[in-house]
């Protein structure tokens, strides 16, 4: 295996957890879960944003903080492949579409001075899919408090991570994840794996399913 830290991004809904499952299964990969549901802010948030972003925005980027350190100081003997299911500058993606100008900036410094201590992962894999696919998928897992996410937000989101993608020329497995089925088609799971196969410059590396 050529990389030792994957990270699996890509928006709300795009398929993130179920491929991160699946690629940790197949290399007997040590995992790492957004862990959402910890997050007493979050159904709030979706009820009333202007209130509750940025205690949201807190939350989430103590705790993946947290995990991401607990990684680096426990070493496996036995899994020496790490993959995770988002990337620790989510943190300021989100906070960016989400947070008032003047809050983002003291969020943004809080950031640049926990984001020092991590390592960045060998490539990122993104999953990119269009909002009615990301809509669709976000209706099939259920969770209450997603299902009236306005596709607008979708839509911000979705701009924010790709210029944020191509701005720093990330190394970066792009996947056009449109009709992505990784669970029910093995095609479009070894597109991933073949992809992971190769080593890439850094920039972004365009790949489709078939």
């Amino acid at each position: 295996m050529k990389y030792h830290f994957i990270t699996v991004e890509g928006n709300i809904g795009a398929g993130k957890t179920t491929l991160t499952h699946l690629l940790a299964k197949h290399y007997n990969a040590r995992i790492i879960l957004e862990e959402f549901a910890d997050n007493p802010f979050l159904p709030k948030f979706y009820e009333n944003p202007q209130q509750y972003a940025f205690p949201l925005e807190l939350f989430f980027m103590a705790e993946r903080y947290k995990q991401l350190k607990e990684m680096i100081h426990t070493k496996d003997l036995f899994q020496n492949v790490t993959i995770s299911d988002y990337l620790f500058t989510k943190c300021l993606l989100f906070a960016k579409v989400n947070l008032p100008e003047e809050e983002f900036r003291l969020y943004q410094k809080l950031f640049d001075i926990i984001n020092q201590q991590l390592v960045f992962p060998d490539i990122l894999i993104y999953l990119h899919a269009p909002i009615n696919k990301l809509q669709n998928n976000i209706r099939k897992r259920n969770r209450v408090y997603e299902q009236n996410i306005p596709d607008e937000y979708l839509f911000n989101l979705q701009e924010t991570y790709t210029s944020y993608i191509k701005q720093h020329n990330i190394k970066t497995i792009f996947i056009d994840a449109s009709n992505a089925d990784f669970l029910g088609n093995e095609k479009h799971f070894k597109v991933i794996l073949d992809a992971l196969e190769k080593d890439y410059d850094d920039g972004q590396h365009y790949f489709t399913l078939p």
